[in-house]
């Protein structure tokens, strides 16, 4: 990958998405697999007159791990926080703490430098346009149903619960969302998914093996099959223990340059896919606060709001001409 593209990449991100002006500190957290990616966005936001700051740490051992209190403290002092980080810091306080004192925060857990080329050049007002139209449709239903080809069929209720658009313009402060961005997503109610998810896009970062099954009574995961991917996914929830088997989060892709790759931060942006997480939801509205936020992807959907057909076999119903279709 050309190092011109990757720094094009990391001055997009810095410029369009959030809004960085000149005398800011920014702070770049990212660890040693990412260090080449973190220097990118130490380097835009120098040539762009900012304040950078690099923050150098260990990898975490799994998403939502809270960094190091000299990390956090990075964080809570900065106006704009960026993390191309290895495991994902969306789901934890120090970033919700950065957030309540006014920072502006793009999280890139999993990004690669083909992704900062290739997938940050994004048209982010049109993704923001799907993403602000499906968020409000989450607001206003107070059921969902999934189902697909692949055997997934459950419902949910999202009565009472708040739809956000992750669009890429995190702009005012307090603002936050993932780079590359694109989807919609909502915390369905705790206790109330019922139904059997089957994963046949991505999880844990890698494409399964063979798709996984987990079935749901009473909001929670109850049994897991499906190889490899699926024995993974069962230990994690045991090794986290009470509340990592919730189902945390409904999203749908709003981003029509992403595409399945086995990347997590790229794959729950495809757009025409929607994605299910166990877990964390205390940063959308829920009430499960966790060190684990697990998203999988499922592949050509039908989706239901209240009854009304949202997607029908990964097509955006009523978005003609929008590139609907999933990537």
């Amino acid at each position: 990958m050309d190092a011109g593209d990757v720094m094009a990449g990391a001055r997009r991100a810095l410029q369009v998405c959030l809004g960085v002006k000149p005398g800011e500190v920014v702070a770049v957290v990212c660890d040693a697999p990412r260090r080449e990616l973190g220097e990118a966005f130490r380097l835009a936001a120098r040539e762009m007159g900012a304040e950078p700051v690099l923050v150098l740490m260990e990898v975490r051992n799994r998403d939502g791990e809270e960094p190091p209190p000299a990390v956090a403290a990075a964080m809570a002092h900065a106006h704009v926080v960026v993390m191309p980080t290895t495991f994902s810091l969306s789901h934890t306080s120090a970033r919700r703490e950065a957030c309540a004192r006014g920072a502006r925060v793009a999280s890139m857990p999993g990004i690669t430098a083909d992704m900062m080329a290739r997938v940050l050049p994004a048209d982010y007002h049109l993704v923001a346009r799907r993403a602000t139209v499906l968020a409000d449709l989450l607001t206003r239903a107070g059921r969902a149903r999934i189902v697909s080809a692949g055997g997934t069929d459950v419902t949910m209720s999202l009565a009472g619960r708040v739809g956000h658009a992750d669009t890429g313009l995190y702009l005012t402060p307090g603002s936050f969302g993932n780079l590359p961005a694109g989807e919609a997503y909502i915390a369905p109610v705790e206790g109330t998914a019922e139904g059997v998810v089957v994963i046949d896009g991505s999880l844990l970062d890698e494409r399964v093996d063979q798709p996984v099954r987990i079935w749901l009574e009473g909001g929670r995961a109850v049994r897991i099959e499906g190889g490899r991917v699926a024995a993974e996914l069962r230990r994690l929830l045991e090794e986290v223990g009470e509340g990592a088997a919730n189902l945390a989060e409904l999203g749908i892709g709003t981003n029509d340059l992403a595409t399945v790759s086995g990347n997590v931060l790229e794959d729950e942006k495809v757009l025409g896919t929607v994605h299910v997480a166990f877990g964390d939801n205390a940063s959308m509205g829920g009430h499960v606060q966790v060190p684990l936020h697990v998203d999988g992807i499922i592949m050509t959907p039908t989706l239901f709001l209240d009854g009304e057909v949202i997607l029908r076999d990964g097509v955006l119903a009523g978005m003609s001409g929008w590139r609907e279709r999933a990537g």
